[in-house]
């Protein structure tokens, strides 16, 4: 079946009040009624804009049409979403000849209404729409878990039908180990369920921030560690900082600049946990005064070394 823009329908906005709603109506009713009107498909179209406003003019109906979202393009291939359920009311007897609902109309609210009278809604009954918020959270928190008092505005329509935001307030736990793109499952915490149906649930989509130190790929950190040459050259033994605290780490004698140590397990928390890489990246120290300077030429005239040496001839 094809989805219906019941908005576009009437030619109002998303976010119309229940009187622009009503007089965008009359206005369209007016010029499609069959009776009087003398345009193309004039008997469709006015059926097209009583449906329309007979899901519109009603609260929960509206509600519930408005779970679906605002990403359906009219005539797009529609299938009710998982978990939704019509209710059993009084069926409509008046219009064309009989119901003239659509089979659109017909799948989501079954036997709820007539074009005269809404004695069905009160047995309408839909599950509230599942959302998901991005949430930032440190290194630091991803690495020993927390909690979070988080303030939400969560969007909701008015007795006018008017949308209006209510600002929420959340706490949040947050579990060790986490990593981006991991979702936290806050159940019931989503959108309302209409005629007393079900919350959908909230998903808190997590991002790490950038950190000053470390870098993080999946459960892996790692970490660039500066060495003097002399401790690349001859081995020294180097506190590194972990998420943990920190640690002695080995150096072996003629350390590469590039190479790469793992602490195991230093990583983020897991079934496995992940580990902390260190980069070794070797740093000469300023010849920034005449004894250094004396230092590296000397260096220069009794170390037979050429880092060029491998380059072809």
């Amino acid at each position: 079946m094809k989805y219906r823009d019941y908005y576009q329908i009437l030619g109002v906005a998303r976010d119309a009040s229940a009187e622009d709603i009503k007089k965008a109506y009359r206005r369209l009713a007016r010029k499609y009624h069959p009776d009087v009107s003398k345009e193309p498909g004039a008997e469709e179209r006015f059926k097209e804009v009583a449906e329309a406003y007979e899901v519109l003019r009603d609260a929960d109906k509206r509600a519930a049409y408005d779970q679906l979202g605002s990403n359906w393009k009219a005539g797009q291939e529609f299938r009710p979403p998982p978990g939704w359920q019509g209710g059993h009311g009084q069926p409509f007897t008046g219009g064309f000849g009989g119901r003239d609902f659509s089979d659109f109309f017909e799948s989501l609210f079954g036997n709820l209404g007539g074009l005269s009278g809404f004695a069905g809604a009160r047995g309408f009954q839909s599950a509230g729409a599942d959302q998901t918020v991005p949430l930032e959270i440190s290194l630091e928190e991803a690495y020993h878990g927390g909690s979070r008092a988080l303030q939400l505005q969560v969007p909701e329509r008015n007795a006018s039908g008017q949308m209006t935001t209510r600002l929420r307030t959340l706490n949040v736990k947050i579990p060790a180990g986490v990593t981006t793109g991991q979702k936290i499952r806050l159940s019931g915490q989503g959108g309302a369920g209409s005629g007393g149906g079900p919350s959908g649930d909230l998903y808190l989509e997590l991002t790490i921030r950038p950190h000053p130190l470390y870098k993080v790929r999946g459960r892996d950190i790692t970490l660039e560690l500066p060495l003097a040459p002399w401790e690349a050259a001859l081995g020294a033994k180097v506190e590194v900082p972990t998420l943990g605290g920190s640690v002695t780490l080995s150096i072996p004698a003629n350390a590469r600049n590039g190479q790469t140590l793992r602490l195991r397990g230093r990583g983020l928390p897991g079934q496995p946990p992940g580990d902390q890489l260190a980069v070794l990246r070797i740093v000469n120290p300023p010849a920034d005064s005449e004894a250094a300077r004396e230092l590296f030429r000397r260096m220069a005239r009794e170390l037979p070394f050429n880092p060029r040496a491998h380059w072809p001839k």
